[in-house]
């Protein structure tokens, strides 16, 4: 959501140096003015008023010169607060940083809210030079950041919410499960809010079932003359009152949830749609093979607008944590799996890497490669993506369209094994198991 700079302001233009310790109630923060070694400390209340008032009494106090702002906080509502003055320049910190920081100086754990604003301005005052401060991305980016991951949360709680209909339903009324491909979707939704349980559904017409699949668009006759027989053939999975009348009320409840997620989760495509069909970038990441319409905003989110936020693409490698980590100590060195990182931009770069698989030639060989040199899936995938950052970095620097056949032309010049290799490549797709799409090497 927001990208940060290095400290390009000179030293002689600061007018003071503030840390913030951010807290749910209030804020305890501390200053010293430019040239001075006399440090000012208080409380901030965190109301809106509060935080106006202290802003501003600072920027009439110092003449709107900038004012370097330290905190543990890269999100949030504090943040949100502060970045609308422009004479408060951010340097939001990472939490791990301020805590191993803090603990050089108090080995002990010692900690408190005093201490660590102090904590804070110290390591502000000495290595700001090392310090990025924030720089917000565009508008529609950031909105679209907030769209698309607010997306992914509603999905997986539809995911949650379907396991647990799931469950339920296997107490009760099983046969569902079995009728039905999923679980999650309108036409089970519709049928369980109409009918709750097996032996209301029972009592209904022929007529008024086949009625009811025609209203929730099926189509196929033969499926439906093959449900109403199953519905009038089904056998009670319990006859127990108390099971039946429980497990009905929770299922409806649950139905009620899905219907709700299903809702705002259309809301949020169509809005990320429109936001997308907008951004100048649009037609880049739309090049890419087995970039949907889920994954194209994703990606334009992951990269930014601005071109400047990174030097090469290792840089951005490392940051999303594709990149692996390597450790040496005296004689011995090991590489491993990195875990400090954005998990959801990790997870956007991997899930690309997998969709591109049955849309790319060269994915698909580099990939089987991987696998016949021992990698599991995940590892292959994570390797395939640290390649895919690599060529996208280029086409986002440069502003141009990824064009398939090129690249692979240009795997022939440079006798890449991938210009080979690419022929036999096992076809690899996506299959339906369960309700849920997973990857196949053979998919039929």
């Amino acid at each position: 959501m927001s990208d940060t700079l290095p400290n390009e302001l000179p030293e002689s233009e600061w007018a003071a140096f503030a840390a913030i310790d951010w807290a749910d109630q209030k804020h305890f923060w501390k200053l010293v003015a430019a040239g001075s070694q006399q440090p000012e400390q208080g409380e901030l209340e965190n109301t809106p008023e509060a935080v106006e008032d202290w802003a501003q009494a600072l920027n009439q106090r110092f003449g709107g010169r900038p004012i370097a702002v330290c905190l543990e906080q890269s999100r949030g509502a504090l943040l949100y607060m502060l970045v609308k003055y422009p004479h408060l320049v951010l340097f939001p910190v990472h939490p791990t940083t301020a805590a191993r920081y803090r603990e050089t100086f108090s080995p002990s754990g010692a900690k408190g809210d005093p201490g660590d604003t102090a904590s804070l301005l110290d390591l502000l005052l000495r290595h700001r030079e090392r310090l990025r401060r924030l720089q917000l991305e565009t508008v529609e980016t950031r909105l679209l950041q907030l769209l698309i991951e607010q997306r992914r949360r509603m999905v997986d709680e539809k995911t949650r919410q379907s396991l647990r209909l799931m469950a339920c339903l296997k107490m009760y009324f099983p046969q569902v499960l079995k009728w039905f491909d999923d679980v999650s979707s309108p036409l089970v939704s519709a049928l369980l809010e109409r009918w709750p349980s097996l032996s209301e559904l029972k009592r209904s017409h022929p007529g008024t079932l086949r009625k009811f699949f025609h209203e929730q668009n099926c189509r196929s006759q033969d499926r439906i003359e093959e449900r109403i027989t199953a519905i009038y053939q089904a056998t009670p999975a319990t006859l127990d009152a108390a099971v039946l009348e429980g497990e009905a009320m929770r299922a409806r409840g649950l139905v009620a949830l899905l219907t709700a997620l299903r809702r705002h989760i259309t809301e949020l495509d169509q809005r990320i749609e429109q936001l997308v069909a907008s951004h100048p970038d649009r037609t880049l990441f739309a090049s890419l093979p087995g970039a949907g319409r889920v994954l194209v905003p994703r990606l334009i989110v992951a990269f930014g607008t601005r071109r400047e936020r990174y030097d090469n693409a290792f840089q951005m490698q490392c940051y999303s944590g594709i990149a692996p980590v390597k450790e040496a100590s005296g004689k011995s060195e090991w590489i491993h799996f990195r875990w400090a990182c954005p998990k959801f931009l990790r997870q956007t770069f991997h899930e690309y890497a997998s969709h591109s698989l049955p849309k790319s030639e060269w994915a698909r060989a580099y990939y089987r490669l991987q696998r016949e040199h021992g990698k599991s899936h995940h590892a292959a995938v994570r390797a395939l993506a640290y390649k895919w950052i690599r060529i996208i970095f280029r086409c986002w620097k440069t502003g141009t369209p990824y064009d398939e056949p090129t690249y692979l032309q240009s795997l022939q010049k440079r006798n890449s094994p991938l210009g080979t290799a690419r022929g036999s490549a096992t076809a690899i797709g996506w299959k339906q198991v369960g309700g849920f799409r997973k990857l196949s090497e053979n998919p039929s």
